[in-house]
């Protein structure tokens, strides 16, 4: 087994007197792609922002074996919801995937080098996004952009990828493509994907938990009809494993 990269211990987060994350423990793996699912307003952006050190919590979080810490959280990359970044900003796509190399700089007149540059265009070569690089960001499709947000975060070279809701705004045509895309940079980074959409446990990530306030963890990429029941509180479609995904609707009452 792997040694974990991420680990949580009894996370709690208050706001308002309401409990948003519930004494969450978990730990992600080195290689792994795990995917956390749960319905709007479980906690999951929440979590992330825990993580990162962007909200106050209780209990502990590791990153790569020590406390969390801004050393530790650099080495992050992080790809928000599409709609946390201003695509109406006149900058090329090139010049926004370079913002994701600061957390290199420091010193108050900070410059992109030579090596930022290429870092940059390696990014959006991974994503096979090059012909992009040019391109004004407004001008982009919702697959572009989460392209673009990825090589964003890639350019500062992290050893984990966090993406929060990656196919909010991707089409079904592309949403496929997108994932396999996902699967293939999880051959060289540990990634963590917030989701609502429970499909995405169908074909692509090797871990998975529910999240609804609490975190019910499963140690494969499959879960059960109990989990979903207990995190959505209530039965929901279900995705089933083999050559061609398809859905198993759970029984909803009486259908007389």
């Amino acid at each position: 087994m792997k040694d974990p990269v991420i680990g949580l211990t009894n996370v709690s987060v208050i706001r308002n007197q309401q409990i948003i994350l519930d004494s969450i423990t978990f730990e992600v793996r080195k290689g792994d792609f795990f995917a956390i699912i749960g319905p709007n307003g479980a906690g999951k952006t929440t979590l992330v922002r825990a993580i990162l050190g962007l909200v106050p919590y209780s209990g502990e979080i590791f990153l790569f074996g020590e406390p969390a810490c801004p050393k530790t959280r650099a080495k992050i990359g992080y790809v928000p919801q599409s709609h946390a970044f201003d695509f109406s900003f006149p900058i090329t796509v090139h010049e926004m995937v370079l913002t994701g190399r600061m957390g290199n700089k420091t010193g108050f007149m900070r410059r992109y080098t030579p090596e930022d540059h290429r870092a940059a265009q390696h990014a959006l070569s991974r994503l096979s996004a090059e012909k992009l690089g040019n391109r004004p960001v407004k001008e982009l499709s919702g697959g572009e952009r989460q392209r673009a947000l990825i090589a964003r975060a890639l350019a500062g070279n992290p050893e984990i990828l966090i993406l929060d809701e990656p196919t909010v705004y991707v089409d079904t045509p592309t949403e496929e493509h997108f994932y396999n895309l996902l699967t293939s940079l999880s051959r060289d980074i540990t990634i963590l994907m917030i989701t609502h959409d429970i499909g995405v446990v169908s074909r692509h990530v090797n871990r998975v938990a529910c999240l609804n306030r609490r975190l019910f963890m499963h140690e494969s990429d499959q879960v059960s009809p109990e989990m979903i029941a207990r995190t959505y509180g209530c039965p929901v479609d279900i995705i089933t494993h083999g050559d061609i995904p398809h859905r198993v609707l759970e029984r909803h009452g009486d259908d007389s």
